[in-house]
């Protein structure tokens, strides 16, 4: 008798080009959880996928030595879920990917040495990118070991603190191809630092020397760098325009000019600055100087000007006239919170450039339905209008956006808005974000115009918004779909219908409910259990017990954040919370219904925890030794000291 020939299963995707199944890969790459799905499929589509892996982002450290063997290809390793990487786990990636690693990004992790850097960009001669952001610990030696990596082209180094002109002089003669560093915060770097790299680092196209104790010595050689295309100087006090004045050209290449909350600067040394720089596209003077009609000798050579920053600044009418007639090519305006903003100026932009697609006017009282008529007949096609505190705009002003601005995807009215005016706003059927907190007369009457209009909404912003219900809360639910991001956080009428409701909404992924006491573990079970994709929630003041943390901790496997203060939560609740081997951010104030040992359990058990809010009241009752072990993790502890306060109601009338 012939033994039985095992039977060989056949499954569609040996018949195809593993190129083709990469392209179908491709598509699933916005969402991690459709690629978990099709690796689950079957060993072919396991085997596919983990060639396919372009990208690492590991939960935790310890999953690294298994992800390596599996994952073979991997260009990217992204260490930011896992806050303790050690000299070891450095060392495994490099053997692992020596021929494949392009990008490496550190800028929440600790507790490696220059021996794993060195170990790292020795290994990866391929390395082009690499973010040191956040590392305090790391000094002078350290950046003798980053300069090794001689095919580096792109560094960030935001707060590294401990590093002086002596490690950005190593990293300038090493990493000579760097297109992009970013220096912000790196206090110990002087003229001398920077002016190497400009000397050394010729292909540099974007640099950021925010808060540096620099001056005008280095900005000659920085400015003379042919491909320079983005500069940032936010807060570099040490540049005046005396200093500025001595400069003989601009930087001819430069695009992107950020020199705000520079106060020492005004529109002369502006003018120094881009003098020649008939290219820029971007620039941002944010608290910097008051704006008058003498900025027009800086303008009128900037004609290629597409975006303007000039938040928190004194601005004349006449420099908004100046702007109009210089800037030909103006797309976004931004004048947040700026002194002497008029309908005349803000009617004379609009005329002038009925290309313009954001607008920000956040904070100022002067403009009225007026300029909001101009702006409405002119500017069509524009995209973002924030308009957050205008309080003289009035009903007339927004049934013009409603009837003139098709294109509209993100809008600002907080305080500023009725049922009217949402009415209006909601014909908008593009929008994208509505942002309408602190509304005292926006009802569910008006945001049921929303909810039924603007199917594509993906945030809302209902803050302290006093008379809406669970009614205004399912129109969304039913009719926008597609919603991410709620803030309902003080919207004291809700209940657990409205999160009932909310639970159609699939693709839901924040969500704040603080402060809104008639919410039970009933409707968060409900959130828990459709919107699986739920990444970050406050329910901080609200009547919710271990039950919806239980529920909480089987269904949103994809937890980051969560903010439990004052809820009637056990040490049985906070546990099975700790059970989510996503979540990174935990706050803990007044819950006085745990146990030291409850929190000491939970707190051990929670792997991941990067950043953590306790009262108090704790520090005493935790043992040092355990306090210790959950730093020791990379988790920063942050201590509070507020007062017991319970009262939820939004605002008194």
């Amino acid at each position: 008798m012939q033994k039985n020939q095992a039977l060989i299963t056949v499954t569609p995707f040996d018949s195809l080009a593993e190129e083709i199944v990469f392209q179908i890969l491709d598509l699933l790459e916005p969402d991690p959880q459709d690629k978990k799905s099709f690796s689950v499929v079957c060993k072919s589509c396991h085997s596919i996928e983990a060639r396919h892996r372009k990208t690492l982002k590991p939960l935790q450290a310890d999953f690294i030595p298994g992800a390596v063997q599996r994952y073979t290809r991997v260009r990217r390793v992204d260490f930011t879920n896992c806050p303790r990487i050690d000299d070891k786990i450095l060392t495994t990636v490099a053997n692992a990917y020596s021929e494949t690693l392009r990008s490496v990004d550190l800028s929440k992790s600790r507790f490696f040495t220059q021996v794993g850097l060195l170990s790292l960009v020795a290994k990866c001669a391929g390395l082009v990118e690499l973010d040191l952001s956040n590392a305090t610990e790391l000094k002078d030696t350290w950046a003798a070991a980053i300069a090794e990596a001689k095919n580096l082209e792109k560094l960030w180094m935001s707060r590294c603190k401990l590093v002086s002109d002596i490690g950005i002089g190593c990293i300038a003669v090493g990493c000579k191809k760097l297109k992009l560093i970013c220096l912000k915060w790196c206090v110990r770097v002087t003229d001398l630092g920077v002016g190497l790299i400009a000397n050394k680092c010729r292909e540099l196209c974007s640099l950021d020397l925010s808060y540096l104790p620099i001056t005008d010595e280095c900005l000659s050689p920085i400015l003379q760098l042919q491909n320079l295309k983005e500069l940032a100087l936010v807060g570099c006090h040490g540049i005046d325009d005396e200093s500025l004045a001595k400069l003989k050209q601009g930087c001819k290449s430069l695009e992107v000019l950020d020199i705000s909350n520079c106060d020492n600067i005004t529109y002369n040394g502006l003018g120094s600055l881009t003098n020649g720089s008939r290219s820029l596209r971007q620039l941002n003077l944010a608290y910097c100087f008051s704006v008058t009609f003498d900025l027009e000798k800086c303008f009128y050579k900037l004609s290629a000007l597409q975006s303007i920053k000039l938040d928190g600044c004194r601005v004349s009418c006449a420099a908004l006239k100046a702007i109009a007639d210089c800037c030909e090519s103006l797309k976004e305006l931004s004048l947040c919170k700026c002194n002497g903003v008029t309908d005349e100026g803000l009617s004379y932009i609009a005329r002038k450039h009925r290309q313009l697609r954001k607008l920000d006017m956040t904070c100022c009282p002067e403009i009225t339905d007026a300029a909001i008529a101009s702006i409405t007949a002119s500017c069509n096609y524009i995209t973002s209008f924030r308009m957050e505190a205008c309080v003289m705009v009035q009903n007339e002003g927004f049934v013009l956006i409603g009837q003139h601005c098709p294109s509209l995807e993100d809008i600002d009215i907080t305080e500023n808005v009725n049922d009217e005016g949402l009415e209006a706003i909601s014909r908008c059927s593009k929008l994208l974000n509505l942002k309408m907190g602190l509304s005292m007369y926006g009802t569910d009457h008006g945001l049921s115009h929303v909810g039924r209009r603007c199917q594509n909404l993906i945030e809302l912003d209902l803050y302290r918004c006093m008379w809406i219900t669970d009614v205004g809360i399912g129109a969304i639910a039913n009719g926008c779909p597609s919603l991410e991001r709620i803030n309902m956080a003080y919207c004291d009428k809700i209940t657990d219908s409205s999160l009932t409701s909310l639970a159609k909404c699939l693709q839901l992924k924040a969500l704040e409910i603080r402060g809104c006491p008639s919410v039970s573990s009933v409707g968060l079970s409900a959130i828990a259990m459709g919107c699986k994709h739920l990444t970050i929630l406050d329910i901080k003041k609200c009547d919710i017990n271990d039950a919806g943390l239980i529920h909480l901790a089987h269904y949103s496997q994809y937890l980051k954040q969560i903010n439990i203060s004052y809820c009637p939560v056990t040490d049985d609740g906070l546990l099975a919370l700790a059970s989510i081997s996503c979540l990174r951010n935990l706050t803990i104030l007044h819950v006085i219904r745990l146990t030291p040992d409850g929190l000491i359990a939970a707190l051990l058990a929670c792997q991941g925890l990067m950043k953590l809010k306790l009262h108090t009241h704790y520090k005493s009752l935790i043992p040092e030794a355990v306090l210790g072990a959950i730093e020791a993790r990379g988790c920063a502890i942050h201590w509070r000291n507020k007062p017991y306060w319970v009262n939820t109601l939004p605002f008194h009338l």
